[in-house]
């Protein structure tokens, strides 16, 4: 019975400590969480709103003046996979990477060569281990993206996503990531990087045509604003995906810490069952010796 008192405490030590760690976990990442919440929160209207708008723009300019939204035979396309670097997260990563293998299935039964472009390590594991041929140009973006994330660094990442695409080098993008709602809920999320596509009403999904006045003129448009407006879809995914990665963590290490106190509720009761019934057992066997001499 005090080996099986012994194995006991050990555990309850043991959950005493992981609860230690899943609490602090949850409460860096809740820190971050606000952080990231208000970054994205901030740049979400404006980029929707742009991509939007510029999206139509491109959409009605001909095929030697709307070098982003020119939709030819898909021969090669190209997948970002957007993910997290660190596990602990609950289903965050698996859900992005059941959408970014989606998006492959669907480009390969079409007929078309797939490369990826995992962004964050976790994607980068994921594409290794089943043997996905890489994007080239791209350095080790995938392992350093969300090491220090700002505009520049999504920056450099659109460019040769964009010169990619007007090279021929891949004839469509797609992104896969996770959107933030709130810190419980994760809204896997695909998207249309390029070629530019015009806006449709949800309704009866038809296209919203507005005409516009172009100021200064069209050409500068095209060769400074439908650039700058990607970089922006593209930051934009990385600090949805950020915010979300920081809520389902919180999320999950606020459940193991709920589940590791119910374990360690359930081992202190079996504690004391066992303790109570080793000291009933003593002196049981005491007032058996003590009969014993008696008699």
């Amino acid at each position: 019975m005090a080996g099986g008192l012994k194995e006991v405490r050990e555990r309850i030590g043991s959950v005493q400590n992981t609860m230690q760690i899943t609490s602090a976990m949850k409460m860096v990442s809740a820190a971050k969480l606000r952080r990231a919440q208000n970054a994205i929160t901030q740049m979400r209207p404006y980029a929707e709103k742009i991509q939007a708008i510029l999206a139509n723009v491109s959409a009605s300019l001909d095929s030697s003046e709307g070098i982003f939204s020119n939709k030819r035979e898909v021969k090669t396309a190209l997948v970002i996979a957007i993910t997290s670097n660190r596990g602990l997260c609950g289903g965050f990563n698996n859900n992005s990477m059941k959408l970014a293998q989606a998006a492959i299935s669907k480009f390969r039964s079409e007929g078309a060569n797939v490369v990826v472009l995992p962004l964050g390590k976790k994607a980068h594991e994921s594409f290794v281990r089943a043997g996905s041929d890489f994007a080239e140009g791209f350095g080790d973006s995938s392992l350093t993206v969300f090491d220090a994330l700002n505009f520049d660094t999504a920056s450099e990442i659109a460019q040769t996503v964009m010169d990619g695409f007007v090279s021929k080098k891949w004839d469509a993008v797609e992104i896969t990531y996770s959107q933030f709602k709130n810190a419980a809920v994760q809204i896997p999320t695909q998207e249309a990087y390029l070629p530019l596509l015009p806006l449709t009403t949800p309704e009866d999904n038809k296209t919203v045509e507005i005409d516009y006045i172009f100021e200064p003129n069209l050409q500068e448009i095209v060769q400074n604003i439908l650039p700058s407006a990607l970089k922006t879809q593209l930051y934009k995914a990385l600090l949805d995906s950020n915010a979300a990665e920081h809520g389902a963590r919180m999320t999950a290490m606020h459940s193991a810490t709920e589940n590791a106190g119910d374990l360690l509720q359930d081992l202190k009761i079996t504690y004391n069952k066992a303790r109570q019934t080793s000291i009933t057992t003593e002196i049981l066997e005491i007032v058996a010796g003590s009969e014993a001499l008696g008699g």
